[in-house]
């Protein structure tokens, strides 16, 4: 019963530390992604169902804008900004941020569910690999301890 309780821990370690690993790749990669399409107009529509009312169409807005980089020289940028248009044409709301972050977080959570599923894929063969590594580590440790006849 001993060994399977140990088995079972050692597992969930290895898991552990391999969707650390994982994730340590896949989550700022999936945010660079979210980043990025948090202006197509497919993100739009489903984060618009979230932050607008009911009964209004969520639209985008673009306008040039400056914006000031680290150094502190000024350089032209766009800005978008969700829109909540009622069926008259009417702006009952709009969101200059808000969006993007719901957005952002709905891919950084695949991109964390993908983590541990691949960590749990991978988790056996790093069991595998760990194990041989350790067992490479003891045995020159061994030999040493035995002593000549």
């Amino acid at each position: 019963m001993k060994s399977a309780t140990t088995g079972a821990v050692s597992g969930c370690l290895v898991w552990i530390i391999s969707c650390g690993i994982i994730s340590m790749c896949i989550l700022p990669v999936s945010m660079a992604i979210g980043g990025i399409t948090s202006v197509s107009e497919f993100a739009i529509q489903k984060t618009g169902t979230i932050v607008c009312p009911e009964n209004t169409i969520p639209k985008v807005r673009t306008y040039a804008t400056i914006t000031t980089d680290e150094n502190g020289t000024r350089q032209p940028s766009t800005a978008y900004v969700l829109q909540c248009v009622d069926a008259g044409g009417e702006i009952l709301m709009e969101d200059p941020v808000g969006y993007a972050f719901i957005w952002i977080g709905i891919i950084v959570l695949i991109g964390l569910v993908l983590s541990g599923v691949l960590a749990f894929v991978l988790a056996a063969p790093a069991g595998v690999i760990i194990t041989k590594f350790i067992n490479r580590i003891k045995k020159p440790k061994m030999a040493e301890n035995i002593e000549p006849q």
